[in-house]
């Protein structure tokens, strides 16, 4: 299985399944627009397919601060539960880490929830480190 970038309205809307099991807030009848505002941004949605199914999904932009320099931020990481531990979030994960190296970036950075210890247990395994901590206040009511 390869990965791929999303660039059809078809392609985006078969990551929802495996989306909402991470962003269980988000509906699946204005998932798709979302997504394409966000590329306008930058955002980018990367998937691995199994059986024609969308088995884990990546979100993710490329920003330059001056913190860091130019990284690949990664937005959102999923694996399906059914498709969990058999090596997708791994190949994943190196895709984008080989993406952000031909993307000239520095590093490749994500946030997690602090909730999500199967997933920090899984990135401690792909040698990344807790480097700083997210901070944030709700300014808005959510949609």
């Amino acid at each position: 299985m390869e990965v791929q970038l999303a660039g059809s309205d078809l392609q985006i809307f078969n990551c929802f399944p495996v989306v909402v099991q991470l962003r269980p807030h988000l509906q699946q009848d204005t998932f798709v627009d979302r997504v394409q505002r966000q590329m306008q941004e930058g955002y980018q949605l990367a998937f691995i397919q199994a059986q024609a199914e969308v088995v884990a999904i990546a979100g993710f932009r490329m920003i330059e601060n001056l913190s860091w320099g130019k990284i690949l931020y990664v937005d959102d990481l999923v694996v399906s539960e059914q498709a969990r531990s058999q090596g997708y979030g791994e190949q994943l994960l190196q895709w984008l880490m080989e993406y952000g190296k031909q993307q000239q970036c520095e590093q490749l950075h994500l946030d997690s929830g602090v909730q999500r210890f199967a997933a920090h247990r899984f990135y401690f395994r792909q040698r990344l480190t807790i480097n700083s901590y997210h901070f944030a206040v709700q300014l808005a009511s959510p949609d």
